[in-house]
């Protein structure tokens, strides 16, 4: 499943998602399937959560259901029954293969508000430009320094976004492949800082845009459902050969998916 964070729950924590998902699965009636032993619980796996803070447009968790349900069906009562600003916006019977192992790299948007586009260009020519760059960073072990240049694949001026603002104002936007320990779009941010002097003068808001298998050639991100989509068609075309009539359809192809329209990019004050 790939659901948003939009607006004010973007400062939701993953535990706080965790336990929004939870609760809006017994609401939805959804027939979801729980571990074995004393204390069970749903069968949900999450990878690549955004951090506190940012929001996004591409967040994934994996759920296993004791039947056979309508992928969009499931969508759809999951979805109403989120709070607002998780948005459920799109579902897939998964296919043979992890969902992790397809997510490996993210698009980031940071808009940088106060920040001159020229001198936003002229920081990302000189990041891109530098063999590496280390940061540091406090997490659950204590303070880290870790190099964020390597996994920085693209990084560029979003000119004709920032024309759309009324104020001096900066967007930048970034392909980051993910490494451990993961670079998040704020240890690139410090990284400008310390090769170009980029300092904002207000919090960036960070957005993730998409996630998903990475092109080597090109850097561009490829859609994470494309193997489940490319199963599910296989299965139709199968049963219509054999004549089997269904009523309950196994999944959503890419054209029948449906999905909220993207909330407006400053909306997201806003992976």
């Amino acid at each position: 499943m790939r659901y948003a964070k939009r607006g004010r729950m973007r400062f939701a924590s993953h535990r706080d998602i965790a336990r929004a998902l939870e609760r809006a699965l017994r609401r939805a009636g959804i027939p979801v399937a729980f571990s074995a032993g004393f204390t069970p619980h749903p069968k949900i796996s999450y990878t690549g959560a955004a951090p506190t803070g940012v929001a996004s447009e591409a967040e994934y968790f994996e759920l296993v259901l004791t039947e056979t349900a309508d992928p969009e069906q499931v969508r759809v009562r999951l979805d109403a029954a989120m709070p607002e600003g998780i948005d459920v916006v799109a579902v897939v019977a998964a296919a043979a293969g992890g969902l992790v192992d397809r997510l490996e790299a993210s698009e980031w948007r940071v808009d940088m508000p106060g920040v001159a586009p020229d001198d936003a260009a002229a920081a990302a020519a000189a990041f891109l430009a530098a063999d590496t760059i280390e940061v540091e960073r406090l997490t659950k072990k204590g303070r880290r320094r870790f190099d964020v240049r390597s996994a920085v694949l693209k990084l560029e001026v979003d000119g004709r976004a920032a024309k759309e603002q009324d104020e001096t104002y900066a967007i930048l936007r970034m392909v980051v492949r993910h490494t451990t320990p993961a670079v998040r779009p704020d240890d690139v941010v410090s990284g400008l800082r310390q090769v170009a002097g980029l300092a904002p003068p207000s919090s960036p808001l960070m957005t993730r845009l998409a996630q998903g298998p990475l092109d080597g050639a090109s850097g561009e991100i490829a859609d994470p459902f494309a193997a489940d989509d490319a199963a599910a068609l296989d299965a139709g075309r199968k049963r219509a050969e054999s004549g089997e009539v269904t009523d309950h359809p196994v999944s959503a192809g890419p054209e029948e998916r449906t999905s909220r329209p993207s909330a407006p990019t400053r909306s997201t004050s806003h992976e």
